[in-house]
């Protein structure tokens, strides 16, 4: 999908475009074209680290010098889409980076915006196309784990959340902008739960933050266990840190930890192990080498359903505007069963 003639414009400089998308479009050969930054300085740096050729002082000026065959790379605050989306051409291909905004009510702005103005987005929801998920994926369309039964995400690790100041000034924090990427992800295997049960936590010694741990239940019928488990304040040594997904079937089963997340942000190496029940074999786990990781590996899926859409070779991206939208009804109905809480024992 390195189709140099349809380019990449980058409306955004920080940690996210330097850590992740950049070296990901790096690897896979993408063209990036261009840069916007409202700190110009920021775009500067970025340009001359990863070869970009133009560094534009406005979003109009950039808008300005493209023709058609250019697809907008929009990582700047949820709070910031809808009036970018304003500036972009109509028709526009653009990829927004998650959430869909910070509640119910951005995210069908969002979506209304790019729907109006007749734009193919998408957003960066790019867990679903890290290299460990394609591969499970994979497995589980050849039949190799049988009917999936159980879907279990558990992080417990220590998160410096001051790498990020800005998440401190947020009245939703963990579920919007951490366990967004997990229900994304269950969705991508299930589709839409019937409903959704949560609640999600602060910690003493982070009081500034909305919350920093959560618990999920995705409703998908009495025959599939779809759970998320976070926390993020376990601050006693990453030996005891784990960051895994497993996926149960009725003929096997396959676990990969999510390295990144221990020892942040040093990481560990990601394992993937998997089991399958042979007839007339002892079944035991197998390990499996997987090329790549979540960060930076996995944002070269979400820019390349772009660029297949953009190239009519598929219809929309899998990672749609109107797919991220029931992610963010998901979210929004974690929040709303966090907010209710559930059966009072003094009522049974």
């Amino acid at each position: 999908m390195n189709d140099q003639a349809i380019g990449i414009c980058i409306i955004g400089a920080g940690g996210i475009v330097n850590d992740a998308h950049l070296p990901a479009y790096r690897m896979a050969g993408f063209h990036v074209k261009g840069i916007v930054n409202r700190n110009k300085q920021k775009a500067e740096a970025l340009a001359a680290k990863f070869s970009i050729p133009r560094v534009y002082d406005s979003l109009e000026a950039m808008v300005a010098d493209q023709d058609e065959q250019v697809i907008y790379d929009y990582a700047l605050p949820a709070s910031e889409t809808v009036g970018v989306l304003r500036q972009l051409p109509d028709g526009a291909a653009v990829l927004i980076q998650k959430p869909l905004g910070e509640s119910i009510e951005e995210a069908r702005a969002i979506r209304e915006t790019a729907h109006a103005k007749k734009m193919l987005a998408g957003v960066n929801f790019q867990l679903r196309f890290a290299p460990f998920v394609l591969e499970a994926k994979k497995m589980i369309s050849a039949g190799q784990i049988g009917t999936l039964t159980d879907i279990e995400i558990y992080v417990n690790v220590y998160t410096p959340w001051n790498l990020w100041s800005f998440l401190f000034e947020k009245p939703r924090m963990e579920i919007n902008y951490h366990s967004v990427h997990y229900i994304d992800l269950i969705r991508s295997f299930l589709g839409n739960p019937a409903g959704v049960y949560a609640k999600t936590y602060k910690h003493p010694d982070s009081l500034q933050l909305a919350s920093v741990k959560s618990t999920i239940i995705m409703d998908y019928g009495n025959f599939i266990r779809a759970t998320i488990h976070t926390n993020h304040h376990h601050d006693f040594g990453y030996q005891h840190q784990e960051s895994y997904i497993k996926i149960e079937g009725t003929g096997g089963a396959v676990k990969m930890s999510l390295g990144v997340l221990i020892n942040y942000p040093h990481g560990i190496p990601d394992t993937f192990e998997y089991i399958t029940a042979v007839p007339g074999e002892v079944p035991e786990w197998r390990s499996k080498k997987i090329d790549g990781s979540w960060f930076p590996h996995a944002f070269i899926g979400t820019m390349e359903q772009m660029i297949r859409a953009k190239k009519g070779l598929i219809e929309m991206p899998e990672n749609n505007i109107d797919d991220a939208f029931d992610t963010m009804r998901c979210v929004e109905a974690a929040y709303i069963s966090s907010e209710r809480g559930g059966v009072l024992l003094s009522s049974v």
